[in-house]
């Protein structure tokens, strides 16, 4: 190895990078992470990755939450985790809902690596699960999108969608129907294709191929009468209990799947719910995302098949994605590097 890259290698191991959203947007495009999440599933049913369920503390005054989610990546000798602020109040606000960092170390030393944004890994790695999980289960052709929802998650969504499949129409409903206006007129500019605002869920999901949930809602969204034989379902804004997108019919039709089903079981009301009521049981999962990669649980059967992809948000897909940003950021100009770990003399 040349002298100069030699002492640009120990530059960098020894400082710790600071990436904020610029940084990471521009270093974790969609489709390359839909790739990275990919391998992630793949690593967590091989029982090559470790994470607990995450923990949380509530504001007294009920304004916020703080929440911390940690995780081991064996494969890549991999430890940290993310701390996020979830203030649900910001949506009237120029805030994001989730703000925070995620923290990455190696694990040979325990030598911190890199500070990153959290709401851009977020919103990146959480839409591009739903794209891998919309293509292992979708049909082939699906082509009409509904969104239930305007805010970030909804924009991503559209973006990974079209990422797997050829989407040409697309519904979005909001509780706000300025907010599903504003949505439908600067995202139609932007890709170049129809994007309905509509009044009613019902009007959105009717025919829809392709469903993704993104709202903050406590009580259900989408009805099960609604669904169209063969349609997929990608629910995401309910991730932690007291939340619920869906009714106990729209997950008793349909072929359930998930990120982790210890999370599942634990933090997902669209699941627990309808568990409690007695009208399924825990069976009712088919499997985790990474089990249909490594072949232990089957995708889709036929066409007529309603499946849903319930969505936690999981540690080790924040690590993932910001490794990947932090090795693509090493060889580049990106971000900050800053002295941060005291070399041992």
């Amino acid at each position: 190895m040349p002298a100069f890259c030699k002492f640009f290698e120990r530059y960098r191991i020894m400082k710790v990078l600071l990436a904020g959203h610029d940084v990471v947007e521009r270093l974790l495009p969609l489709d390359e992470c839909i790739l990275v999440m990919r391998d992630t599933f793949d690593m967590l049913a091989r029982g090559e990755a470790m994470l607990p369920l995450r923990g949380g503390l509530r504001q007294p005054d009920g304004k916020g939450v703080l929440a911390w989610m940690p995780a081991y990546l064996g494969k890549e000798r991999l430890i940290g985790g993310k701390f996020i602020t979830v203030f649900g109040g910001n949506r009237d606000t120029h805030f994001e809902s989730h703000q925070g960092a995620v923290l990455l170390f190696e694990s040979e030393n325990g030598r911190l690596l890199a500070i990153l944004d959290a709401a851009s890994i977020t919103a990146i790695r959480t839409a591009a699960c739903s794209a891998l999980a919309t293509d292992l289960l979708a049909t082939d052709d699906s082509s009409d999108l509904a969104i239930l929802g305007s805010g970030t998650q909804a924009y991503m969504h559209l973006r990974s969608m079209r990422v797997i499949r050829n989407i040409r129409r697309v519904r979005i409903w909001s509780r706000n129907a300025e907010h599903a206006r504003n949505f439908a007129s600067r995202t139609s500019r932007e890709h170049g294709i129809p994007i309905e605002p509509v009044s009613s869920v019902r009007e959105a999901v009717t025919g829809a191929h392709i469903i993704c949930t993104v709202t903050s809602s406590p009580s259900p969204v989408l009805l099960g009468r609604w669904l169209t034989p063969g349609a997929h379902i990608n629910a995401v804004g309910a991730s932690v209990p007291g939340l619920r997108e869906l009714d106990s019919e729209a997950v008793v039709k349909s072929k359930l799947y998930t990120d982790r089903r210890e999370s599942l079981y634990n933090e997902a009301d669209d699941f627990r719910i309808p568990r409690s009521e007695g009208v399924i049981q825990d069976s009712h999962l088919v499997g985790e995302i990474g089990e249909i990669l490594t072949g232990k649980a089957p995708a889709r059967q036929s066409r007529s098949e309603i499946t849903l992809f319930k969505s936690l948000g999981l540690a080790v897909e924040d690590l993932a994605a910001a490794y990947r940003v932090y090795t693509k950021a090493k060889f580049t100009d990106e971000g900050v590097w800053t002295e941060f770990n005291k070399e041992r003399v």
